[in-house]
């Protein structure tokens, strides 16, 4: 198959074009590389600041039109596939759908069914907009909301989920919201990763490293912040059991280099399940301290692994399950085996991109 991947998120579409690409596809990968994270891609369409910038970008992409015809299937990472404002990517998404066979929708992070389900029917415990039946009312909460209820973002991402011919959702929390309004086309396949072989030690050392990578603009939204407080907290108490570290900021190849020698990740306090971060950093032999609810075993079907150390939404559960680690290293080197077991058995990038391989065929008989 001829394959086009536009846009972007935590390297899930350079992920699966190498998986696709071992198995004999011919694939493209056209992305800024999710913005500071750089990741790899075959055409860059970054976005320099300001107008002038969306003047620059606009004119690149129409240069490009060219390379973006005659594929068997073209998928976006999102309904903003590309820098520019929603109104302006109507045409490019019209363009697409007329000059290559099938389009599909990639259900994987932020957009209007994520937003307007977690605000109104909440189908989830918990998420990024609400606790139970409260609503989140941090600012960046407030401005997601905003921007996609009521918006030409909400009739971009509905046109796109209307008209296109699959939806492909990467996470439970995304499948949740996208299957009750297209059940017919909304399709679950997990997150690519390239597999590490990693050596875990047999027994724990001290002190338990931890680590947390910190996206200022983000920081509560995600509930980094008070993950990181906790873990202070934790170092004040035990000093000499554990240490922290929190980087912010940093190149993709930079920030896989400093988590490699950590012991414990955490990660995204109000998800139900590993993302790409934790998931890479459970390829190589990190715990993961975040969203692990049995939901995110129920759909991919495991009964028997867990490595996640799930955490609630608040400080205290956070803090609990650290000091559990902290006061009883001898349960991380089953944790780190377990982890790097589940990346083999539900994200290997190779196993991913059958499903994907298979989802396409499926879509284009």
């Amino acid at each position: 198959m001829k394959i086009l991947l536009i846009g972007e998120y935590s390297n899930v579409h350079a992920t699966l074009a190498e998986g696709l690409r071992a198995l004999g596809h011919d694939v493209c990968v056209i992305s800024n590389g999710d913005f500071w994270k750089d990741y790899p891609r075959d055409i860059d369409v970054s976005r320099t600041p300001g107008k002038l910038g969306g003047i620059r970008l606009m004119l690149k992409l129409y240069t490009l039109l060219p390379k973006m015809r005659g594929y068997d299937v073209v998928q976006l990472i999102n309904p903003m596939f590309f820098e520019l404002k929603a109104e302006r990517l109507f045409w490019f998404y019209k363009w697409l759908r007329r000059n290559n066979r099938r389009l599909i929708l990639g259900a994987y992070g932020m957009d209007y069914y994520w937003v307007h389900e977690c605000v109104t029917n909440k189908p989830l415990r918990y998420s990024d907009f609400n606790i139970g039946d409260e609503l989140r009312t941090d600012p960046d909460a407030m401005k997601e909301r905003q921007d996609w209820l009521c918006t030409t973002k909400e009739r971009l991402n509905r046109m796109i989920a209307d008209d296109c011919d699959g939806i492909v959702t990467g996470l439970y929390e995304y499948d949740v919201c996208y299957r009750p309004h297209f059940p017919s086309k909304t399709y679950f396949i997990p997150y690519p990763i390239i597999p590490a072989n990693p050596a875990i030690p047999t027994s724990p050392t001290l002190p338990i490293k931890i680590f947390v990578g910190i996206s200022r603009a983000r920081s509560t939204y995600k509930g980094t912040d008070v993950m990181l407080r906790a873990a202070q907290d934790l170092v004040a108490r035990y000093p000499d059991r554990v240490t922290l570290s929190a980087v912010e900021g940093l190149p993709f190849d930079e920030y896989q280099s400093v988590l490699s020698s950590s012991d414990v990740l955490l990660d995204q306090l109000y998800s139900y399940t590993p993302a790409m971060n934790a998931l890479l950093a459970m390829s190589k032999g990190i715990v993961v301290v975040g969203g692990g609810e049995p939901e995110n075993y129920d759909i991919i079907g495991e009964t028997e692994l867990r490595p996640i150390v799930n955490v609630q939404p608040n400080y205290d559960s956070v803090y609990r399950e650290l000091e559990q680690l902290v006061l009883h290293p001898e349960r991380l080197p089953q944790l780190k085996q377990q982890s790097v077991d589940y990346i083999h058995r539900h994200h290997d990038y190779l196993k991913v991109a059958r499903a994907y391989e298979a989802f396409y065929t499926k879509k284009l008989c």
